[in-house]
């Protein structure tokens, strides 16, 4: 999917019904028409009522477009293909050829900005897009988005407040960037039935072995010994594995080991690599004796020592991954979103899938709905050669045809509209995702996981009200996926564990801190700081994973000591410095959005 947190990296979430939707670290989720099929003609045709350019004269569509999208949300690169190629192409008479720096490696953003052209339609970092406005490389999209249909009105509450964060390179207030998987609610509001990083397992295996209460993280290890011990390989053969790890993912630490470490309450703020910092606004060393990094890298050498660990977990990559989330091979579960490569009703129906369960001692941080975005921006660059057709694609995006596609995929297919006017899964719909269930010729066939949009973002995401429905565009959330998610599976456990949900459960035991969503720019590193972060992130990352797979406790100690000693000597303190001042940063504006909500 989304990848992680980059984009929060992923922050997409799966729904009660186990669909996937985007989200990190997957590939996204689509939406569904407004009313119907992907039209056979470009949206510029005369039927149409897009395809308007900002003189107001009409787009003209008749020329193939190419579109490179510079994507960093991407785990896939090349032409977008498949269900969604075939709509974009139908629709714009565009192709989306993707680079992503998540398959072909980060150096692809330094040599692309050193030529001077990213691309054309650019996904990137927050603080990238500090790097490209000074340096000229993105666009000025004010003027542009006067123009448009559906983007135009997130304007002053959503984009202009965001891109005021970027007053040091950005003094005029233009907008540059748009911002990703912005949520239509308010600024401390948390909407999803779960954290985006809690424990989740399957509900059966942890049924078959007592379904014992978890107290703590060494009662976990022991009750994901008894799982696998009972459980070890699935009814088809395939053998079960209880934690399940990535190297992939790895940014400026291990990722695996960042968000287990919101379990008890520390997150790892988007841009810094030295720190974690709590709901309180404590800031804590990664590599001090005390944080919670360490307290997680210990959990996993433990759970190795068990006998616990992946043993691809060294070589294998997400796709691997996810391979065995589809078919139920892994018994420990961090991430919302994982759910959906295995839930289903029908399953549900039977008392089987993955769901929440609480550790007594553990804390959650959890954001709140992205209000502002969570990291990523839209932009274009400033080469792009047809603007104007760049931003007619990107303001159908956050259309309610767009979203549709989007998040859900197609009417008739994925979901049908009911007798009052919502919209409900079908049965193919319900299980789309995890099936790679063929899609009908007239959509483009293929499977629809293969087609799915690999672009893997949103400008306004699923946590925004479609205008038809009145609903969120999130199929969790519509009256029909609730009630029809009322299976043995969800009964059992809001009965076992007496919550509706489980953010439900956690906010009623006093478990978790929702603190507001903070998007802003937290400033670029000096070149020095640049190069010492590099250094420092592959030393950590690199002693991270030898902890891990320590032969004895006492390598593990003495991993931990030396690296505390050589990042000393990499310029850790420097690097500390700069991170403290942004996590200050963030711990003001929340201040600031819990005083003001």
């Amino acid at each position: 999917m989304i990848k992680r947190r980059k984009a929060v990296r992923k922050s997409m979430v799966l729904s009660l019904a186990g669909l996937f939707l985007v989200s990190a670290a997957l590939t996204g989720c689509n939406s569904g028409a407004e009313n119907s099929p992907a039209s056979d003609k470009p949206s510029g045709s005369a039927d149409s009522n897009a395809g308007t350019s900002q003189s107001g004269g009409a787009i003209d569509h008749s020329k193939p477009l190419t579109i490179t999208v510079f994507d960093n949300a991407a785990n896939y690169q090349g032409e977008q293909t498949g269900w969604y190629g075939k709509l974009v192409k139908d629709k714009f008479n565009i192709t989306l050829n993707i680079l992503a720096p998540q398959v072909a490696g980060e150096q692809l953003y330094k040599t692309r900005t050193a030529a001077g052209d990213l691309g054309d339609l650019l996904i990137v970092d927050n603080s990238q897009l500090e790097e490209l406005i000074p340096a000229g490389l993105v666009m000025d999209l004010s003027d542009k988005l006067k123009d448009t249909k559906y983007l135009s009105q997130y304007v002053d509450k959503h984009f202009k407040p965001f891109n005021s964060g970027f007053d040091q390179v950005n003094p005029d207030g233009k907008i540059y960037g748009l911002p990703t998987f912005e949520a239509d609610t308010s600024p401390t509001t948390f909407s999803e039935e779960i954290p985006y990083s809690s424990p989740i397992m399957p509900w059966d295996y942890y049924k078959g072995v007592g379904a014992p209460k978890l107290n703590n993280l060494n009662d976990l290890l022991n009750v994901l010994k008894q799982m696998h011990e009972k459980y070890p390989k699935t009814p088809d053969g395939k053998p079960i594995v209880p934690i399940t790890l990535w190297k992939d993912w790895d940014g400026g630490s291990m990722e695996n080991v960042r968000w287990l470490s919101n379990w008890y309450g520390f997150e790892q703020p988007d841009g810094t690599s030295t720190i974690q910092l709590n709901a309180k606004g404590d800031i804590v060393p990664l590599v001090d004796d005390n944080s919670m990094y360490k307290k997680i890298l210990q959990f996993y050498f433990n759970a190795n020592q068990m006998g616990l660990i992946d043993p691809d977990a060294m070589t294998q990559d997400w796709n691997k991954v996810s391979e065995k989330l589809t078919n139920k091979q892994v018994l420990l579960l961090w991430y919302s979103w994982e759910r959906g490569f295995y839930n289903s009703i029908e399953r549900g129906k039977n008392g089987d899938g993955n769901v929440a369960i609480p550790i007594a001692d553990s804390h959650i941080i959890q954001s709140s709905d992205a209000y502002y975005g969570n990291g990523r921006v839209f932009a274009i660059g400033s080469k792009a050669k047809n603007p104007e057709r760049i931003m007619e694609f990107m303001d159908w995006l956050v259309s309610p045809e767009g979203l549709r596609y989007y998040t859900n995929g197609f009417e008739g297919f994925n979901y049908q509209k009911t007798a009052d006017g919502k919209f409900e899964l079908t049965e193919a719909g319900q299980t789309a995702f995890q099936n790679n269930t063929p899609v009908p010729d007239q959509y483009g066939g293929g499977g629809y996981q293969d087609g799915q949009s690999k672009i893997n973002s949103m400008i306004m995401s699923d946590f925004t009200i479609d205008p038809e429905t009145k609903e969120f565009y999130n199929s969790n959330y519509w009256n029909t996926t609730l009630e029809a998610n009322k299976t043995a599976l969800t009964t059992d456990w809001q009965s076992t564990f007496n919550a509706k949900n489980a953010t439900d459960y956690y906010q009623k035991n006093n478990m978790i801190d929702i603190v507001p969503n903070i998007n802003t720019s937290l400033g670029t590193d000096s070149s020095d700081v640049k190069n010492k972060r590099s250094q420092i992130s592959d030393y950590v990352k690199n002693t991270s994973w030898k902890m891990v797979f320590a032969k004895n406790q006492a390598e593990f100690d003495q991993l931990w000591t030396k690296m505390q000693k050589d990042v000393d000597g990499l310029g850790w303190k420097d690097v500390v410095a700069v991170d403290t001042v942004k996590a200050q940063k963030i711990v003001k504006m929340r201040a600031d959005a819990l005083a003001n909500k």
